[in-house]
């Protein structure tokens, strides 16, 4: 069995509103407050089992949307997906392998008849290649080629092979969003930091071009990124306590991922949203 054949499927899941009403331009953005729904949204998060896309699923249900979290054990996302609530679907797919990725897109099109948001998230980090790199920064001559692939694989290639198999389904659909998680530009450039830094760079910039491609399509794409380290999985379990205080917490990534979600955010399309500046964003549009 495919890691893709892994779905844990729900009963009963609401029925969504047409694609296309959900894309057309909203009259105004609105503030973002508790009570900003997104019922009835399908929402794939892809790395959803922990860190920013755990922590986006959570809100996103809680907003009332039905949500399916992906990651390559498929265990693992189910078991992820009973703690998050009834609404929650887990999803093994393996975004490094383009026929995986391609029968779970289909299983879960299948399932929830459709998919109004994909979220780009899928990622690992640096522990991979140099578990202690905030201590103990090592260049790039000493990454091996076998740790660099598969960072690229699973922090670049994946967003494309995702939104590859997803997005012609929404055009054909009438449309859809996709958010693409990114990461401050300074970490991009950071010493030490090859391959994390390259592959997320890479990554914004197929964000970007992928915008350009869907103008005036009904697809929307847009960028959002918590605006500093956060506390997940990717942080060394040795870190200081006084370097992790400053770290943020992943649920940061909340209120700008229900805007986008939500029927407020129609129509919004190639925006860069910094959760940490996410109130001053929103303010500076009204």
């Amino acid at each position: 069995m495919s890691r893709a054949d892994s779905l844990l499927l729900l009963p009963g899941s609401p029925a969504a509103a047409p694609l296309g009403a959900r894309n057309r331009p909203a009259d105004t953005v609105g503030e973002v407050t508790e009570s900003l729904r997104a019922d009835g949204v399908r929402v794939l998060i892809t790395g959803g089992t922990s860190g920013l896309g755990a922590a986006m699923a959570s809100a996103l249900l809680d907003a009332g949307a039905t949500v399916a979290i992906a990651g390559r054990d498929g265990g693992r996302a189910e078991a992820a997906a009973r703690e998050l609530g009834p609404r929650c679907l887990g999803l093994g797919m393996d975004v490094r392998d383009e026929d995986d990725v391609a029968r779970g897109v289909e299983l879960l099109w299948d399932s929830l008849g459709g998919l109004d948001v994909l979220v780009n998230n899928a990622g690992i980090g640096m522990r991979t290649v140099n578990p202690r790199f905030l201590t103990d920064p090592q260049p790039f001559w000493t990454v091996s080629p076998d740790g660099f692939r598969d960072v690229v694989e699973t922090n670049l290639t994946g967003y494309f092979l995702v939104s590859r198999a997803v997005v012609p389904r929404m055009l054909s659909a009438g449309g859809g969003r996709v958010v693409n998680v990114s990461m401050n530009h300074s970490t991009m450039n950071r010493t030490g930091f090859v391959p994390y830094g390259p592959a997320r760079a890479g990554a914004e910039a197929l964000a970007r071009i992928m915008a350009a491609d869907l103008t005036g399509s009904g697809v929307t794409a847009n960028i959002l990124l918590p605006g500093g380290a956060t506390v997940t999985g990717m942080i060394p379990d040795d870190l200081a306590p006084e370097q992790r205080a400053p770290l943020l917490d992943p649920a940061v990534m909340g209120p700008p991922i229900r805007w986008l979600c939500s029927p407020q955010a129609a129509g919004v399309h190639d925006q860069r949203i910094v959760a940490t500046e996410f109130d001053a964003w929103m303010a500076a549009r009204s």
